[in-house]
């Protein structure tokens, strides 16, 4: 029995990369016609085990970029500027999607809105601190002042 190499996952044969042994019929004429596999010649497999050797790296990469932006966030004084009343209530509201647009503006950081928890708007002058989820499972804390504008 030949053996092939899985670009996609299959339900019924694994996870992509992996090497599995089927008829020489269904490789030859369902599996390399829709792109799902390819043959597992030597040259396949090196091919095969550098890619996922450059995925783990990237992987890895990634996840230490998370953990500095982390720090970076953790170190970040952001300041919005608000229209207020006289007694330090806002018009209007500080949002998740203004903190978010700020952390942007101050660290070059792009966020998304629903990466931002705060409990609830801010409607008051103050200082907040504020929990953002870099990526999943990386968080840090980001101290945010609204102030009077001027």
């Amino acid at each position: 029995m030949p053996e092939a190499i899985l670009l996609k996952d299959i339900d019924t044969l694994g996870e992509q990369g992996k090497v599995v042994e089927v008829s020489k019929g269904y490789l030859r004429n369902y599996l390399i016609p829709r792109k799902l596999a390819q043959p597992a010649t030597r040259g396949a497999m090196a091919a095969e085990q550098s890619r996922k050797e450059a995925a783990e790296r990237a992987a890895r990469e990634f996840a230490a970029k998370a953990v500095d932006n982390a720090a970076l966030l953790n170190k970040t004084v952001l300041t919005i500027p608000r229209q207020t009343s006289p007694d330090g209530r806002l018009f209007g509201s500080v949002s998740a999607q203004d903190i978010a647009d700020g952390i942007r503006d101050a660290r070059g950081l792009r966020l998304e809105r629903q990466n931002v928890h705060l409990p609830e708007v801010i409607k008051n002058v103050g200082t907040y601190m504020i929990v953002v989820d870099v990526v999943e499972g990386v968080s840090a804390t980001v101290k945010t002042m609204v102030v009077a504008q001027k």
